[in-house]
């Protein structure tokens, strides 16, 4: 006989958002190991990473009460997937942002990386002029300016700049749902450096 997980619409939706999450996360581990491997550009990786970062925070927000605690999920259905749960979970950026490894052969692009990032930093300091203070709102404008920030080859490698942008990108990467608690010296700090 054949037996059924759900009875209701409602319940098969909400076994198809668990698939999708544990297929999620199944997907970044195997990327994050082609990666370290070499067997995936980083031109190929940082895209397919934000994808895979994006449909994990939309399958949270899918899934909601049923699946309170990712770690707790991830040991119920025996997930081992450390790199995983460190990107999706920890840090919230691919590791071409974290660390910086952005190609930039193209020497004749600089002014446009200069602009693309000058645009993404005023867009940034608006926002939090509007006291926008979630996390989820401010965290993917950090990714985005420090990803442009690492297109730009004329910057030094240890500008304290990107570093403290960086470190801001990925302790909010931890903390989805959160708030900053002071927008006003976020944007002390932005302003300064």
């Amino acid at each position: 006989q054949e037996i059924r997980l759900y009875t209701t619409n409602k319940d098969r939706e909400k076994y198809d958002h668990i698939a999708d999450l544990y297929g999620i996360i199944v997907a970044t581990e195997h990327l994050e190991r082609a990666y370290i491997r070499d067997a995936v550009s980083a031109q190929e990786y940082t895209p397919a990473c934000l994808k895979l970062i994006a449909q994990f925070k939309t399958a949270l927000n899918l899934i909601g009460d049923s699946v309170p605690d990712v770690h707790a999920f991830m040991r119920e259905y025996k997930l081992s997937c450390p790199a995983a749960s460190k990107r999706l979970l920890e840090i919230g950026v691919p590791a071409t942002v974290e660390h910086a490894t952005t190609d930039t052969t193209s020497s004749g692009t600089s002014a446009k990386y200069v602009a693309e990032t000058v645009q993404i930093f005023i867009t940034l300091m608006d926002s939090l002029k509007l006291n926008y203070v979630a996390v989820d709102q401010i965290h993917p404008q950090l990714a985005d300016l420090i990803q442009s920030l690492n297109k730009i080859p004329s910057l030094p490698a240890d500008y304290t700049g990107k570093a403290k942008i960086r470190d801001w990108c990925v302790g909010a990467g931890e903390g989805a749902g959160r708030y900053f608690g002071n927008p006003g010296a976020l944007r002390h700090e932005l302003s300064i450096h």
